[in-house]
């Protein structure tokens, strides 16, 4: 399948052939499983120190019946500070956790390496789907052929008002803008300095990310990521198939290095 490229300026340049990987079928529920499994990748295991709660001179009576007072470990002192409070057990101030977490436990999931590998490509797939594209919420009205590919020159670009003049010739600042209409959150949310939740808008899958990730460092909503480095966290944010993508030409040369089962399969058929 042939696709028409586009120059920065946002007029046609010339016809590229796209990749085996696009003739992947659509896989929704292999999409949100492999988020899922990656996603837990990033987690920060949990835990506490030994002794934690337990750095005290605190002791119990000995014997512990017959003095007429509670069983519970007591502070230790000459006098003032904490002496005479409880110290040193669970269900005290400053005391230890009963059952606190434990950093050995294996909180991430794992996921096989011919799934992962579908479910990428898969999600590749999808970008050539402007439905898929539409049901994540992105303004593309304007928009008609789909995947974006676009020339080589965007990868040399460095200054933000280039970047913003670019995506205003490919017809994409509507879906950019579309994320300065969020309300504010409140309550918890806000009161722990997280009133505003950035969106997800465009996506540049290049070969150098290098200078155009400096130049969309400011751009809400705006990402850049290396063909070699794609990932479904990038393709479907929160397991939501699929972000609007544009490829540099470069890029889909290695995409076209993607090798799967299923391709291989692909190929027989054809």
């Amino acid at each position: 399948m042939k696709i028409s490229t586009l120059t920065i300026s946002g007029t046609k340049e010339s016809e590229v052939e796209l990749p085996l990987v696009f003739s992947t079928p659509f896989r929704r529920d292999l999409i949100a499983k492999s988020f899922t499994n990656l996603n837990s990748h990033k987690f920060q295991p949990q835990g506490r120190h030994p002794t934690a709660g337990m750095d005290v001179v605190a002791r119990s009576n000995d014997p512990p019946t017959g003095q007429g007072s509670a069983r519970i470990a007591k502070m230790r002192g000459g006098g003032g500070g904490r002496q005479g409070q409880a110290g040193g057990v669970a269900s005290v101030r400053g005391g230890r956790q009963a059952h606190p977490p434990k950093v050995q436990k294996v909180i991430f999931k794992k996921l096989n390496k011919k799934e992962n590998k579908l479910a990428l490509c898969t999600a590749i797939a999808a970008t050539q789907s402007k439905e898929i594209i539409e049901s994540r919420g992105h303004k593309i009205e304007s928009l008609k052929t789909f995947p974006i590919v676009i020339s080589d020159e965007i990868e040399s670009v460095t200054k933000t008002k280039e970047v913003l003049k670019i995506l205003d010739s490919l017809h994409l600042m509507q879906d950019v803008n579309r994320l300065k209409s969020r309300r504010p959150r409140t309550g918890k949310s806000a009161l722990r300095g997280r009133s505003t939740k950035i969106g997800k808008s465009v996506l540049f899958v290049v070969s150098n990310s290098k200078k155009l990730s400096h130049a969309c460092g400011s751009i809400p909503g705006v990402d850049v990521q290396t063909a070699k480095n794609l990932s479904v966290l990038d393709l479907a944010p929160g397991g939501v198939p699929i972000r609007l993508v544009v490829y540099s030409k470069i890029a889909l040369k290695e995409i076209e290095k993607i090798k799967s089962p299923h391709l291989e399969l692909l190929v027989n058929v054809a």
